[in-house]
């Protein structure tokens, strides 16, 4: 998984739930968001759904989707960021001890 897509699945999972908000917390623009939720979607790794028609009239905009994660998602999201604090498995999963100092 990409940094980026990592980037977008823990936005969504730390509840940025619709697409500007996921595009505000995590910079990224909307040509690299959507398709990543997309492909989140059709892999189950996050679900969609619409928000009522009503409440967007009321609100006079456009409707907005609405993404949370899966249990998919969360174990995803947590096995990549796994292998990315420890580059892909090249460094210990523990931090290292801090090096003692010479005399």
């Amino acid at each position: 998984m990409s940094v980026a897509a990592v980037t977008v699945l823990k936005a969504v999972a730390d509840g940025s739930s619709h697409g500007f908000d996921i595009m505000d917390v995590t910079g990224l623009p909307s040509g690299t968001v959507y398709p990543i939720l997309g492909r989140f979607e059709e892999s189950r790794l996050v679900r969609s759904r619409w928000e009522p028609q009503a409440l967007a009239q009321k609100e006079k905009r456009p409707p907005r989707r609405y993404y949370e994660t899966t249990a998919a998602g969360a174990q995803a999201l947590a096995e990549a960021i796994t292998y990315y604090r420890t580059l892909g498995g090249l460094l210990p999963a523990t931090p290292a001890r801090p090096a003692r100092a010479r005399s």
